[in-house]
């Protein structure tokens, strides 16, 4: 028999099931539908209406045929409408995003991070603690990197939800093979987080997590770039707490806090703030650890002016290289100046400290920089360096520890190393900072620059250092010094100098400029600005002779015996007198009219002490 249509507004019964009412859902549906724009609807109304379709549908295969369409009508209605007000209500919330400046954008983001990171810390000590904060951010933004590698764009497909048992052997090789690693559904930061709080194994299952990410690479040519990135994560360190669960506590408050963090949509601008929040955390940390962050984090704004100097007017560059590339702060400023393209074979470096070698890697892989683009070494630069086979470089850059100490003349074979040997001397063992020098002219090839950061010492002191000027000054490797305004850098006050080396100088020159007066003060650091840059850019670029700023010398002048190879900028460039001008015609004046105003006073004084021993005698 047949079944009966019920009137709109009533429930229906067919093979024993009751199909809910739908004059609600209709309503619901009318509203979206009726000539509201999409951006004024309430997404709660189409959110009531569809929830209790939702319920509905799952008896719509068992209901009678009219209200089956009925009902499934109403269901796509809503939601393809229920969609539209969604993505209407993204767009509006992007629209008021991007109206915000990216400087308000990064500020917000900032903020956030800084109170996770004084919130969640506790008892532990914040130059260690950023360990974890900054593990999280890397951990958080590989999963969501992954997520979309694997996904490609596709809307149907949803990575985290997967079961990690469809993944099949082919599917993870390929990705190791691109990528450079593989992360299971399970092992996704959302998945991880969603859980952390109840998860009383959290600190145990991110080991795991972390050593099944780093082992993915094993065997594959990713391997190296891969190992060890989570080292300094360590999630059963006592930093944490005494306890189990005190661990997983702080755990699930980093994690909670780093899920929280608002990146925006990932194509558009999620690679620069990640860069910008993990960039914001080491110079913020450095800044308040002294000389612990100091030795290995440059300054943003310096590290623009060094990545120009070096890379100027060069359309095309095989690799970049940093000799100390501390947490990699200088070849990033590199690829943020110029289109990717440009660089060809990718970012070199070599760190000492294992903590920020752990650092300068994971930097790379939150500025979009695959591991097949970079190549991150560790160890001492001086004694045990890296990629000196290789073909030298076009753009070198570098701001290596000031005035440290190395094992020098106490290794006999290092005076024979081809970096040092042409100089004839080795730097001093309490200063190194030449040994530096001379190891990226080495590594520099005949078309490009060098920009290294200075200690000033160096070039005014006599002795080995003396040497290892007059051979740079003499082969005309020595393009420009720049000296800088003091307090730019975080741990040290000291105005320290840019030296800019090059193997194709079309003259002898030596261009000196004293961008010292070049500043803007803040709470505790001077900053370079952009105007800053430009102006030294310029007047790099020209060579011209600017009055106070900038001087050209002749080689000639260097070399003769009153400078004797001097390279202080304040030898070349006069310093603007600033004390106040004074008006020689004007003083005298001056002079005379108050030696006659003393005189007129002293007459006067005479006068009455004349008088009061005259009335004296007189009385007598």
């Amino acid at each position: 028999m047949a079944a009966r249509r019920p009137h709109m507004g009533q429930g229906c019964t067919a093979y024993g099931v009751e199909l809910p009412r739908v004059s609600r859902y209709t309503r619901a549906a009318r509203f979206l539908g009726g000539g509201r724009a999409v951006s004024s609807c309430r997404p709660a109304v189409a959110g009531a209406a569809l929830s209790g379709l939702l319920r509905a549908s799952a008896r719509l295969p068992q209901a009678c045929g009219a209200d089956r369409l009925l009902g499934l009508s109403a269901f796509n209605f809503i939601t393809s409408r229920l969609r539209m007000t969604k993505n209407a209500a993204k767009r509006i919330q992007q629209d008021g995003l991007q109206h915000m400046t990216s400087s308000q954008q990064r500020d917000a983001l900032q903020r956030q991070i800084w109170k996770i990171a004084n919130d969640v810390r506790g008892a532990v000590d914040g130059w260690d603690f950023k360990q974890y904060v900054l593990g999280a951010l890397f951990y958080r933004f590989i999963s969501e990197h992954f997520i979309g590698y694997m996904e490609a764009g596709d809307a149907s497909v949803n990575y985290a939800t997967l079961d990690d048992a469809i993944i099949t052997p082919e599917i993870k090789d390929d990705a190791v093979k691109s990528k450079g690693y593989f992360i299971y559904p399970s092992q996704l930061f959302a998945n991880v987080v969603a859980d952390a709080k109840t998860n009383e194994s959290l600190n145990t299952d991110l080991a795991a997590i972390f050593a099944a990410i780093e082992g993915s690479a094993l065997g594959y040519p990713s391997e190296q770039d891969i190992k060890g990135l989570f080292a300094d994560f360590d999630t059963t360190s006592n930093r944490l707490g005494s306890t189990v669960k005190e661990k997983n506590a702080r755990l699930a408050a980093v994690l909670g806090g780093v899920a929280g963090l608002d990146f925006g949509d990932f194509a558009d601008n999620r690679i620069d703030l990640f860069g910008d929040a993990y960039e914001f955390l080491i110079s913020n940390y450095a800044a308040n650890a002294g000389k612990s962050g100091g030795e290995f984090f440059t300054p943003q704004h310096v590290s623009r002016l060094i990545a120009q100097l070096a890379m100027h007017k060069q359309t095309a560059i095989n690799k970049i290289y940093d000799p100390a590339c501390g947490s990699g702060s200088l070849l990033l400023q590199a690829k943020k100046q110029f289109d990717e393209h440009i660089i060809e074979d990718g970012f070199f470096g070599q760190e000492i400290n294992h903590t920020t070698y752990n650092l300068a890697r994971m930097n790379m892989f939150l500025h979009n920089i695959n591991y097949d683009k970079f190549n991150i070494q560790l160890g001492d630069t001086l004694t045990t360096p890296h990629f000196g086979d290789a073909k030298p470089f076009d753009a070198i850059v570098s701001n290596p520890p000031y005035s440290v100490k190395w094992i020098s003349a106490d290794d006999p074979t290092l005076i024979n190393d081809e970096r040092f040997a042409p100089a004839g001397v080795l730097a001093p063992k309490s200063k190194a900072d030449f040994a530096f020098v001379l190891h990226a002219l080495s590594y520099l090839s005949g078309k490009g620059r060098a920009a290294i950061v200075c200690f000033p010492g160096i070039f005014y002191r006599g002795g080995a250092e003396r040497k290892i000027r007059k051979y740079l000054v003499d082969n005309n490797y020595v393009e420009t010094v720049i000296a800088l305004a003091p307090n730019l850098f975080y741990g040290t006050t000291i105005a320290v100098n840019i030296l800019v080396l090059s193997k194709h100088k079309r003259n002898t020159k030596i261009q000196f400029i004293d961008a010292g007066g070049l500043f803007k003060k803040e709470t505790n650091h001077n900053v370079l600005l952009d105007a800053h840059i430009a102006q030294i850019m310029q007047v790099f670029d020209s060579k011209e002779d600017v009055e106070h700023f900038a001087q050209s010398v002749p080689y000639e002048v260097v070399a003769d015996k009153d400078h004797d190879y001097n390279l202080s900028v304040s030898s070349y460039v006069q310093a603007k007198d600033n004390r106040e001008v004074v008006d020689i015609a004007k003083l005298n004046a001056e002079l005379k009219t108050t030696v006659v105003r003393i005189d007129q006073l002293r007459a006067e004084i005479d006068a009455i002490v004349a008088e009061i021993e005259g009335t004296q005698t007189g009385r007598g």
